[in-house]
């Protein structure tokens, strides 16, 4: 058991859940890791999270299968006693049209960007309404609001399965307020984690282009708002979707 505050956070050995997981430990928060199947990468990530905070742990858990979900979500409840904060960033990106896409990558987007939300977050509720407290942040989509952005990308089972997450991130915020649970949504732009790695340059350059601010953003930028919004400074926010995108959209 730990007297210190527990965040969950899914998808988090690497990108921008490495980045938060990172960022909540500096916070004091005990931040538990999750990954699929790199459990090299996960053990190096752990190691390094453990500098900051030494109860740390990782689970194996594929959160786009409800069983696999809820065991992920009980095990840190059974291991800590409680559960805080639920950061829901695991999330699946493919670039097809809508005609092109199969059954299965149809499935492996909404349960990857959708169902593995709900799933873990349903289990994470039990807990937090018990105790009358909790924060879910759930990671988006570059303007996952806005229409266009699907047709511009043509990710379109990517970008809906993301507004999907906007929608269930308005609906929690209003039910479950009064039991003192904030939920709120980010929607991260262009930002520079291991993906982006295998772009061109030249795409890097035509992107920057479209900012107004003239650069890519930083896994670093969606963690300092997320560690904002757990706190007690964002005490009175509760069903904001911030979209941190270096202008692109506005």
């Amino acid at each position: 058991m730990s007297e210190k505050e527990i965040a969950l956070i899914t998808g988090s050995t690497r990108g921008i859940g490495k980045e938060i997981a990172l960022r909540l430990a500096q916070d004091g928060i005990v931040p538990i890791l999750n990954y699929c199947s790199n459990k090299i990468t996960a053990e190096q990530t752990l190691e390094e999270v453990k500098r900051s905070s030494p109860e740390t742990i990782a689970i194996q858990a594929d959160v786009s299968k409800a069983d696999e979900a809820r065991y992920l979500v009980e095990e840190t409840i059974r291991q800590f006693g409680h559960l805080d904060i639920l950061i829901n960033n695991v999330g699946p990106y493919l670039i097809r049209s809508l005609f092109d896409t199969t059954d299965e990558e149809w499935h492996r987007m909404i349960d990857g960007n959708l169902s593995s939300a709900f799933y873990c977050t349903k289990h994470a509720l039990r807990s937090m309404r018990t105790r009358r407290n909790g924060r879910i942040i759930n990671i988006g989509a570059l303007n996952a609001e806005v229409p266009t952005a699907i047709g511009v990308f043509e990710a379109p089972a990517y970008y809906i399965a993301k507004t999907g997450l906007m929608m269930m991130t308005k609906y929690l915020a209003r039910s479950e307020g009064k039991f003192n649970i904030r939920v709120n949504a980010i929607n991260p732009g262009f930002i520079e984690t291991e993906e982006y790695a295998r772009f061109s340059e030249e795409n890097k350059e035509k992107w920057k282009k479209l900012i107004p601010l003239g650069y890519l953003g930083a896994p670093g930028d969606i963690a300092e708002l997320v560690s904002f919004l757990i706190s007690e400074k964002a005490r009175y926010i509760t069903g904001a979707i911030i979209h941190v995108h270096g202008g692109m959209w506005v």
